[in-house]
């Protein structure tokens, strides 16, 4: 029996309209509302769960297109009806779960990972999502909609993202960078594949607007999370954790929270894997928030029953720099349903995560360190507990920031105080000087 999977746009409010995923809309026309992505349940349950285990695992990261992909080898679960020739992927997904003994170890936990989405072809999770998107552009342009270009607002990952996919695919594609907020690894990337980059004197949440009234007439097609085209790519990483635990599932997640799209993902992707008896139980998920911008985190403390936009501080954990998020209800739903936390991390605190994490062989970006340094309060407060399974997922490769980095270890972050500076040692070529200082060093 052929089965014939479905899925379309819905509102989160419930409203009765269904779109299909070629439409170009993003909101509810009726409430104003975000949209999601919705797949008809009862197909899918029509495959077992032991049917589904097998088919992920034939898939997972062989050489069979697109099915290789560790997005596209779920393709059912993600988006159905599209068709394979229209796929844009650069093999994504499978990025590595590093067991982080060490570190686990100097907090008093002996099953802590580290989820590595950086290890990814543009250095971030973002690749997940805009696999889905960029593909679903290329089907509705080879079906005659008049799309010119895709455009999003980014501080860096998406961006970079965007870029990359658009060029594989030959589509324009156009960035709204915040004019000095992206380190220039982030910058380089969109600029290096040839697309339109708009570096804007305003912050992320001055992109986001601007981006939006540019999409506005339809023929510039919006790539950013609040397209929940996105979401679909991006709740692969819960699928690809059921996989790399063998069918275990952890105890804890820690995302870091910027425009909230990640968080909400990871937790629609755990979601389904239980609505389909693929799981048995859901993990609690906690949001990590940088303390200079922090929305959430101040929803929480009121038990989510307000929430209010601010105005986001800087950050070192740029990329998450944002007041007013997009997913915000998104997010909160996903958080109520999950047991969630989140938790928040000042400038000192991430930084020092970060060095402390890098020290037992880790390479992180600031918004890793962020989750770390949230990780750090709930173990010393007793939420997490040495019996507990601890996934950090990880959302960019720490060579993306290097200047970060190099001003950790020479003390010039400002409100930082450095706690495990290294630094090049310098010494004239004379052997009996260099070993003797090794000694030194050695305190031997």
């Amino acid at each position: 029996m052929t089965l014939e999977f479905k899925a379309w746009f819905q509102c989160i409010n419930g409203c009765s309209g269904r779109y299909p995923l070629n439409e170009i809309i993003y909101r509810c026309p009726d409430c104003g509302e975000l949209l999601e992505v919705v797949h008809d349940m009862d197909v899918l349950r029509q495959r077992s769960a032991d049917e589904w285990r097998d088919l992920f695992d034939q898939r997972y990261r062989r050489h069979d297109w697109p099915y290789g992909s560790s997005v596209w080898g779920k393709k059912e679960l993600v988006c159905p009806m599209l068709d394979n020739a229209n796929i844009v992927s650069t093999y994504e997904g499978g990025t590595n779960l590093f067991w982080a003994d060490r570190l686990g170890k100097q907090l008093g936990l002996k099953d802590l990972w580290v989820k590595q989405c950086g290890m990814a072809h543009t250095g971030s999770f973002k690749d997940l999502g805009m696999t889905v998107l960029v593909s679903m552009v290329k089907q509705m342009r080879a079906e005659g909609k008049n799309i010119r270009a895709v455009a999003c607002a980014s501080t860096g990952d998406t961006s970079a993202a965007l870029a990359a996919y658009c060029a594989v695919a030959d589509i324009p594609a156009i960035v709204f960078l915040p004019k000095n907020k992206v380190s220039l690894t982030q910058l380089i990337q969109p600029i290096t594949h040839g697309v339109l980059t708009l570096s804007l004197d305003t912050d992320f949440d001055g992109c986001m607007k601007m981006v939006q009234e540019v999409c506005s007439q339809n023929d510039i097609y919006l790539a950013n999370s609040m397209n929940s085209l996105r979401i679909e790519g991006q709740k692969t990483i819960s699928f690809e954790l059921y996989q790399q635990f063998d069918g275990e599932i952890p105890d804890f997640v820690i995302v870091p929270g910027g425009n909230l799209g990640n968080v909400s993902a990871i937790a629609k992707g755990f979601k389904m894997l239980y609505d389909l008896e693929i799981i048995k139980k859901l993990p609690r998920l906690v949001c990590a928030q940088a303390q200079n911008a922090n929305p959430l985190f101040r929803s929480f403390q009121k038990g989510f029953k307000s929430f209010k936009s601010i105005r986001a501080k800087k950050t070192l954990a740029s990329a998450i720099q944002i007041g007013s998020p997009v997913s915000i209800k998104k997010a909160i739903r996903a958080l109520q349903e999950f047991d969630g936390i989140v938790g928040e991390a000042s400038e000192n605190e991430l930084a020092n995560a970060v060095g402390r994490a890098n020290k037992t062989g880790l390479l992180c970006c600031p918004h890793t360190g962020v989750a770390l340094a949230v990780l750090e309060k709930l173990v010393a407060g007793g939420v997490i507990q040495p019996k507990h399974k601890v996934v950090v997922i990880s959302t960019a490769n720490g060579l993306k920031f290097t200047d970060f980095l190099a001003k950790y270890h020479a003390g010039k972050l400002k409100d930082v105080q450095a706690e495990c500076v290294f630094q090049p040692v310098e010494l004239p070529a004379d052997s009996q000087k260099v070993r003797a200082t090794i000694l030194e060093k050695l305190g031997v």
